[in-house]
């Protein structure tokens, strides 16, 4: 049984405005979203022996009665948010950010309580540097002052299950982690391998900080990840959330549901 979780967030577009606005491709048309990406929001929970680890957070949309989102989603499978003892971070973009902390009433207060928040250094850094609308600082200062903030820096170990490495290319201190339990080897690759269609594709994204390296990032995670059978997490996926590599008679891979 994997014991990886989408806490999915819903459906968005997103133009140059950096706004993420819902999307319904049931009903909304995307010809009315003119130069807009469509992606999906997959936090995601993982179960391990050392607590619940939460890769990334969405975007803070709320549920009914004002609770976040993410909460409400964590506790309809029977968890509590101080459950969650680790929050991996990718990158800090507000899509990636928003549910970190809870704003009520004006007052910010840490959603994960129990965490350690698992941040590149130079992220951090350039977060605060960088004026952008890619960022919301007021959520980074509600972590600095509360203690739960672990920067890393350059590639190493969380603990015995989890390690993480600077893969650069989306941003210049873009991260991965690699949570090896339960006998599984979960990768989640952020933004990097944002999609599973762009594992196959060899392109160059204009979004990206270093597209090249983006790409060229993508083809070694999967050339090593594929026949080791690791479990990609896909955060912005729309047609697969999560992907178990599975082999075909000519010798490659392609991907499937590993909870079906």
């Amino acid at each position: 049984m994997i014991q990886a979780y989408s806490l999915f967030e819903g459906s968005f577009s997103v133009d140059a405005s950096k706004k993420f606005v819902p999307f319904d491709p049931s009903k909304d048309d995307p010809k009315s979203r003119p130069a807009s990406l469509f992606v999906h929001v997959h936090p995601f929970l993982v179960e391990s022996s050392h607590g619940l680890l939460l890769c990334d957070a969405g975007l803070g949309m709320r549920a009914e009665e004002d609770e976040l989102l993410i909460h409400h989603n964590i506790r309809k499978l029977g968890f509590e948010p101080e459950d969650v003892k680790y929050v991996l971070m990718s990158h800090l973009h507000k899509d990636h950010t928003g549910g970190l902390v809870d704003f009520k009433g004006g007052v910010g207060r840490l959603a994960f309580p129990e965490a350690e928040y698992v941040i590149q250094r130079g992220e951090w850094e350039n977060a605060y540097a960088k004026e952008s609308a890619s960022y919301r600082t007021e959520v980074f200062d509600v972590i600095q002052r509360s203690g739960n903030l672990h920067l890393v820096e350059g590639d190493g170990r969380v603990n015995n299950e989890i390690s993480y490495a600077i893969s650069g290319g989306h941003t210049e201190y873009h991260q991965v982690f690699h949570i090896e339990t339960g006998g599984e080897h979960f990768f989640f690759g952020g933004d990097v391998v944002p999609e599973p269609e762009e594992l196959f594709k060899n392109f160059i994204a204009k979004y990206d900080y270093d597209g090249r390296t983006s790409r060229d990032k993508r083809k070694e995670f999967w050339q090593q990840g594929a026949p080791e059978g690791w479990i990609y997490l896909f955060y912005h996926g729309k047609s697969l959330a999560m992907g178990l590599p599975k082999k075909k008679e000519d010798g490659t891979y392609l991907l499937v549901d590993p909870n079906k």
